[in-house]
């Protein structure tokens, strides 16, 4: 994160553009699989801020949020924006879609 800030020094607030970006995949015995992606836009802040998070969250700041850094956010928060909250529920609605999610809960539960 260091390097990052100081590689961006002096670049304006509108260039620090940035992107975050999980593959969710399950991959079955026969090579069948499904894919799932999950992106957030942002743009990385001049400094770090705020005390969650790990890796880049004191320095990313979501486009959709409200002007704070992934760190300042709580788990809820991040996860409802994040790429990986966004990359598992697509898969998780995906097994659901072919049938597989839901009949492993109903096998647990029964």
């Amino acid at each position: 994160m260091a390097r990052l800030l100081r590689d961006l020094h002096g670049v304006p607030p509108a260039r620090r553009s940035a992107r975050f970006e999980t593959v969710a995949l399950a991959r079955w015995p026969d090579g069948r699989e499904l894919v799932a992606r999950g992106v957030v836009e942002g743009r990385i802040a001049e400094g770090p801020r705020g005390d969650g998070g790990f890796g880049y969250d004191p320095v990313f700041v979501p486009s959709e949020g409200d002007g704070r850094s992934f760190a300042e956010m709580d788990p809820g928060e991040k996860h409802a924006v994040s790429h990986r909250g966004r990359a598992f529920r697509r898969l998780g609605s995906m097994l659901r879609d072919a049938g597989v999610l839901g009949h492993a809960v109903e096998q647990r539960e029964g």
